[in-house]
């Protein structure tokens, strides 16, 4: 379907911080907009406020004044509801209430004429639940920008049990002209994004719960390792822990109760003592004048080994370009036949397969088991995760680290836990990921499109996943879920069954 002629006319609902950015993000495609808020002097406000902020673009000399003038011009703030009445596409951005969203779409349908396009903005509404209500629930879409619209790439275009395909094909399309990345989604809990990303933010929650590491070391690695813009520490401070329990506790009870999406009591306790994050001066961090975050816990420095060689046994899998790096730092390489391990002094390195050190140390016999973090790329990972096995020596502590150290990486030493933390987080999403596809959410490719344009994730969930190769995120599932004993870290069937196949997402 075609995108929407800038010659039609588009009204948004809710003249808000999201409101006035869908209203800004509509005018620079050259449609005239009328933005409307119940409130009274409020379009015009968040008009003023759109003005205030392109300026500052000009003042820096990122935009053209005449383009600023023309955009803002084709603002129009309208105090009655009936002012919008011949808008071809209307977008409702008000308060997140069911009753309050589905009496604003009622009137809508009363004031607008049958051909016009109903889009919603609800980040958590059913869709389906939004239009049970309306005459003609066919033409309701969803249409869920992130926050601020102007800047973030991503629209969910999600369609409810009732909306017409014609109608989402056409929002999409529209979205697409209005320079966004948008995906489709079926109106499920969380649509695509906030249901995929839990894990993002409660594996590192579970981590510190268990003692496995501090918040300031868990986010350096998931930044430093992983390559995510930020850790899920830094990150729900930004977003304010009412908010993020809230989205979770949200998710968790529409899915009734799965364990996969159970919240965290440490964030609970943050959002019953008040100390949301950012907006509150204090959450995981203090942002008070003069306070600094906390270091991430290093290793330090082992200094020259006496060891040049290093064994490479088998194939080191995603791991494989550390060899390089070794090669570069004037190591010997002797490789061997094996099964992915390296060996170094006393050490015995292995990449984690989501069991602890300890487990793997005593089903292998190796009691010096190291076992190392995954990285989004090994070849320029500038920290990476250990933990040691209770049965290994001292010596085979400092041998790893010193081996890490010879290629320049930093070494964070965590508690024995199962899956470390990059590899879990990101086999958890994964696995979030590929329930989603299976139940018809969004196709792969939306999915992944969908997180990195979304938050930003530097690869999505999937092709990490194939990436890793085929079985990876599997075996590490298994053998978290064997380690806890809980259905939270269940396989997903599409995840089984692409191990069995030896196949990936996009084979």
């Amino acid at each position: 379907m075609p995108a929407l002629d800038s010659s039609i006319n588009v009204a948004v609902i809710g003249a808000g911080a999201m409101g006035s950015g869908i209203a800004q993000v509509a005018a620079q495609a050259g449609h005239t907009v009328y933005l409307h808020d119940q409130r009274e002097g409020a379009a015009a406000a968040g008009r003023d406020n759109t003005a205030k902020i392109l300026q500052r673009r000009v003042d820096k000399g990122k935009m053209d004044q005449q383009d600023v003038d023309a955009i803002v011009g084709r603002i129009q703030p309208v105090d009655k509801l009936s002012d919008i009445a011949d808008a071809g596409l209307v977008i409702e951005a008000i308060i997140e209430n069911l009753e309050i969203k589905q009496g604003l779409l009622g009137d809508l349908e009363s004031l607008c004429s049958d051909q016009t396009i109903l889009a919603t903005n609800t980040s958590s509404i059913s869709i389906t639940a939004l239009g049970a209500k309306m005459q003609k629930p066919e033409r309701l879409v969803g249409m869920h920008f992130f926050n601020p619209a102007p800047l973030m790439a991503l629209v969910e275009v999600v369609s409810g049990l009732a909306t017409d395909g014609t109608v989402a094909e056409t929002v999409h399309a529209t979205a697409l002209q209005w320079g966004k990345k948008p995906v489709h989604a079926t109106s499920t809990p969380g649509f695509i994004v906030n249901r995929v990303a839990r894990p993002f933010y409660a594996e590192s929650l579970r981590l510190v719960q268990e003692q496995a590491a501090d918040p300031a070391t868990l986010d350096a690695l998931m930044r430093e390792a992983g390559n995510f813009r930020m850790g899920a520490f830094e990150l729900t401070d930004l977003i304010g822990h009412d908010v993020n329990y809230a989205v979770t506790n949200s998710v968790f009870n529409a899915y009734y109760q799965d364990t996969r999406f159970l919240p965290s009591l440490i964030q609970q306790e943050l959002v019953e003592a008040g100390r949301l994050g950012r907006k509150s001066g204090r959450g995981f961090y203090r942002y008070g004048e003069g306070d600094d975050r906390p270091a991430a816990n290093t290793e330090a420095e082992q200094g020259g080994s006496i060891h040049k060689t290093v064994t490479v046994e088998g194939d080191l899998g995603p791991a494989k370009a550390l060899v390089q790096r070794w090669q570069e730092a004037g190591l010997e390489i002797e490789e061997r036949d094996g099964n992915g391990r390296i060996r170094f002094g006393e050490a015995v390195l292995v990449l984690t397969d989501g069991r602890m050190a300890s487990e793997r140390a005593a089903a292998e016999g190796i009691d010096n088991t190291i076992v190392f973090d995954l990285a989004f790329d090994f070849a320029t990972t500038t920290r990476l995760a250990i933990a040691a096995a209770d049965q290994a020596s001292g010596q085979a502590i400092q041998d790893a680290c010193a081996l890490l150290q010879t290629a320049g990486i930093a070494v964070s030493r965590l508690a024995d836990r199962p899956g470390l933390v990059i590899m879990r987080t990101v086999a958890m999403l994964a696995n979030e990921a590929a329930d989603a596809h299976l139940h018809g959410v969004a196709t792969v490719a939306d999915i992944d499109l969908a997180m990195k344009a979304g938050l930003n994730y530097p690869e999505g969930p999937l092709s990490w996943s194939d990436r890793l190769g085929a079985g990876c995120v599997f075996t590490v599932l298994t053998n978290l879920q064997n380690s806890y004993g809980e259905d939270r870290y269940r396989p997903a069937l599409l995840l089984r069954k692409n191990h069995y196949a030896n196949k990936g997402f996009y084979a």
